[in-house]
């Protein structure tokens, strides 16, 4: 595959962003990304373009000229008096009707808020990692990583009360970026679950479980 082409290489890194890759890809990918700046900065890029998506919009009040028109469009002013009086009855369902169909709507295109928050810290309590926790996604952000080399990974692990850990994925290589959850990390993730960092080899821990030293940790909590 020639890495040269620059639509293969916007795809793929878009790809990577995304969380679209096969296991086994993006492992190939990383590896690539070690040694290719440019390739790196394309997927800083998507990543920052990504989380500027899933931000939380600001609540702001519905100004009156809205309300104004969704009444008018629910009810047109009248330059006759109604032929039957008793059908003035449904005026006020109706404005109902209209005032929760123009909320549902609202509240759909929301983006749903994180639902967990997370500092991780070094050994030195200086904080390295924040994270926050959404229903499908994590999203990530580095504070102050320690350098590490090609050869290595850093993967994210959720520890819950019963003290098994569970792999999360590798933290994005620029130590930014958003990384899908499946239905089992999902449910792993909730009040007082301890986080963790470990440092594995490249590709992450080949046993499913940490095999590297804690570099940074913890814990999660609700917002």
């Amino acid at each position: 595959m020639n890495y040269l082409r620059p639509e293969l290489r916007r795809a793929l890194a878009s790809d990577y962003a995304i969380g679209l890759m096969a296991p086994a890809a993006r492992r190939r990918f990383e590896r690539l990304l070690a040694d290719d700046l440019a390739l790196r900065m394309e997927v800083a890029q998507w990543q920052d373009t990504l989380a500027r998506l899933t931000r939380d919009l600001p609540e702001e009040p519905l100004p009156s000229h809205v309300w104004r028109a969704i009444v008018a469009r629910i009810e047109p002013p009248r330059l006759h008096p109604p032929a039957l009086p008793r059908r003035r009855g449904w005026r006020l369902p109706a404005l109902a009707a209209g005032l929760v169909l123009a909320l549902g709507i609202g509240l759909l295109l929301r983006p749903a808020p994180a639902q967990y928050s997370a500092t991780l810290s070094d050994t030195g309590a200086q904080p390295a990692l924040r994270l926050q926790a959404y229903r499908d996604h994590l999203q990530i952000e580095a504070l102050h990583l320690a350098a590490m080399g090609n050869d290595r990974s850093l993967e994210l692990w959720a520890i819950p009360a019963d003290g098994v850990p569970v792999s999360l994925g590798l933290v994005p290589v620029l130590g930014k970026g958003e990384m899908q959850l499946s239905a089992q990390q999902q449910a792993v993730l909730g009040k007082s679950v301890t986080i963790a960092v470990t440092l594995e080899a490249k590709g992450g821990s080949p046993s499913g479980k940490p095999t590297g030293a804690i570099l940074y940790k913890g814990v999660l909590a609700a917002l």
